[in-house]
């Protein structure tokens, strides 16, 4: 995803852009260290604060206890850290939606997107809700139609492209609001009825 870099983010990271490997790729066990401690800092920080762009390069290595040098040999800009970490949240859960399309029994499909939310419900509430909440929304609905661009139609009375980003922001706006909630006020089961229930009976409905 694309967003706007501030002058000052420009200069932090001009002098380094250059030949960054990827953290992935990296099997040393340092830095495999650090670039948790980078995803756990930005992660750390957007719960503390209302927006992304008040986040620094130097309070993410602050936070971490990392060097600032380092970061750049993971990540070329605070902005590529978050894509890392919301394009592999949103890719799991695309993942699971796509099961529950190709199951015989949806309301299973359902219940295991919702139990993978809630094992991991305080970083959903982050991405969903923090400050790098809109990047999210916007990041999970260029996968979804990268997605959609593969697979055939549900149905002929609603176009694809727009079907997959009706049920990408109403699966996103219902976790969003979940995780919102106190944890003990609706369960799994509850809320896997709820989306499909809203899905069944709209956008995944038959001719």
């Amino acid at each position: 995803m694309n967003r706007p870099k501030s002058t000052a983010t420009l200069r932090d990271t001009v002098s380094h852009k250059l030949n960054a490997p990827a953290s992935s790729t990296s099997k040393d066990a340092r830095a495999r260290k650090s670039s948790q401690a980078l995803r756990d800092a930005l992660m750390h920080l957007l719960e503390e604060r209302q927006s992304f762009d008040e986040i620094t390069i130097r309070d993410i290595c602050a936070q971490a206890g990392v060097h600032y040098a380092t970061f750049f040999r993971h990540h070329e800009t605070k902005e590529a850290l978050l894509d890392s970490i919301a394009q592999n949240e949103i890719a799991q859960l695309n993942e699971l939606t796509l099961a529950i399309r190709e199951a015989d029994d949806y309301g299973a499909g359902f219940r295991a997107l919702c139990t993978y939310v809630h094992e991991n419900r305080k970083l959903f509430s982050i991405l969903l809700n923090g400050g790098a909440s809109a990047a999210m929304r916007e990041e999970w609905v260029r996968q979804s139609r990268l997605v959609a661009a593969r697979e055939e139609p549900i149905n002929s009375w609603l176009p694809a492209e727009l079907g997959t980003v009706c049920a990408a922001t109403l699966i996103a706006e219902t976790i969003s609001w979940w995780v919102a909630q106190p944890a003990s006020r609706f369960t799994v089961d509850q809320i896997a009825e709820i989306l499909m229930r809203m899905l069944t009976t709209s956008i995944i409905a038959p001719d």
